[in-house]
Formats: C-alpha cells, sequence, structure tokens
C-alpha cells in the first residue's frame, strides 16, 4: 500500500462516538442472506477522514480473484486498542451502463464491495486472551478475508478501503484495552490516532 506524502504510512483518527457504518441503508440489515449491504456501493465511506482508500489504476484486462485473500496490515495506535476492517471493492467506470437497470440504482463509477472482513487487534497472536497495543508500536495485525470467486473488468479499478469501526454489523471498540470491551462505557471511548504502513498489503490468488 502505498500514499503520496512520502512519510511510510498512511494515518486517520478513528473515533468511537462516531463510527463508520456498515451501510448506507441500515433498513436493509433485516432478512435473510444475501443482504444487500455485502455488494452495496461503498462511496458513502470513501470520502471519510476516517476511512483509508487505496485505488489501483484503471484496469487495462481482466483479472480474477480466486481463492484466499490475506490482509497484512503492520499498524500503530495512540491507544491500547483497535478493530481494523478491510474492504475488497470493484470499481465501475463513471460511463457503465448495466444491460438491465435494478432499482434505481446508477452504476456509473459503483464502488461495489465483493469481500471484507474486520479485524479486533487485540486477538491478533491468538483467540485465547486478547493483547493490550502498546501505544506509537509498529505492530502486525494478519487476517484472512472470506474466501473468493470475482472478476474485476477491464476498464474497473481495484480498491481497499480500511478502517476501524464497522456499525451496527459489529459492536464499536473503545479503543481502550479492557478485558471485556462488551462492558464499555461511553467514558471509556478514546479517540485513537492510527496508523497504517507502507509495507501493509493485500495478498490474493489470482486465477491464470
Amino acid at each position: 500500500m502505498k500514499n503520496t506524502s512520502g512519510q511510510g504510512y498512511s494515518e486517520y483518527y478513528s473515533d468511537p462516538n462516531n463510527p463508520v457504518l456498515s451501510s448506507d441503508h441500515l433498513k436493509d440489515f433485516n432478512g435473510f442472506t444475501p443482504k444487500n449491504y455485502m455488494s452495496e456501493d461503498q462511496r458513502f465511506a470513501e470520502g471519510r477522514p476516517d476511512v483509508l482508500t487505496f485505488t489501483t489504476d484503471v484496469l487495462t484486462d481482466d483479472i480474477t480473484f480466486a481463492g484466499e485473500i490475506m490482509a497484512k496490515l503492520n499498524i500503530a495506535s495512540s491507544s491500547t486498542d483497535a478493530d481494523f476492517a478491510v474492504k475488497l471493492i470493484d470499481v465501475y467506470p463513471e460511463d457503465f451502463k448495466p444491460a438491465e437497470k435494478k432499482d434505481g440504482v446508477i452504476y456509473g463509477n459503483y464502488h461495489q464491495m465483493v469481500r471484507s472482513e474486520i479485524m479486533p487487534a487485540r486477538f491478533r497472536n491468538t483467540r485465547e486472551k486478547g493483547e493490550a497495543l502498546v501505544p506509537g508500536q509498529k505492530t502486525a495485525v494478519n487476517f484472512r478475508l472470506q474466501d473468493v470467486v470475482h472478476t474485476f473488468k477491464k476498464g474497473h479499478k481495484i480498491q481497499i478501503q480500511i478502517s476501524s469501526t464497522w456499525f451496527p454489523l459489529f459492536a464499536v471498540n473503545p479503543q481502550k484495552f479492557m478485558d471485556n470491551p462488551n462492558f464499555a462505557s461511553k467514558e471509556d471511548y478514546t479517540k485513537a490516532l492510527i496508523k497504517v504502513y507502507d509495507d501493509s498489503s493485500i495478498e490474493a490468488e489470482i486465477l491464470k
């Protein structure tokens, strides 16, 4: 992952009191799987200052991801706990027009979520017991997204979004390490400066 600042990392402030929403249409969370948020347009999150966005150039050929997707993040936080939500997104061309119109959706520049996952940094080494982050210390947080078979078409772009909240799909992390964050009160909520270093990566299997 690269940024244009030249400082070796990208950063954002994560505020548990102002979480990134997991959908722009929360009423659609009701009902059975598959749910609309699983392939929802992610432009509602892209412009937020607490969401990092990395986007490729326009693809000159089709590329198919088939199999495992690994997020290998190297992060640092000013606080002692954090979650990391990663989304893999297919960005459609500005002039894209589907063969059939669906529910009034405009697909030009549509940011289709392909796969996603969230990882509490407290469980970066083991799920048996949570471990606090050391403030300011560079730390590896590695986790798998769901497996995938998806073709990013020529003319599209591949995008990654990273944030530390994904509410209400996942409970808000207070960002202050606690034995059980489910018992956190508003007084425990801690705004944190999160850094994601340039040597982080998203690894996917390519079908040839």
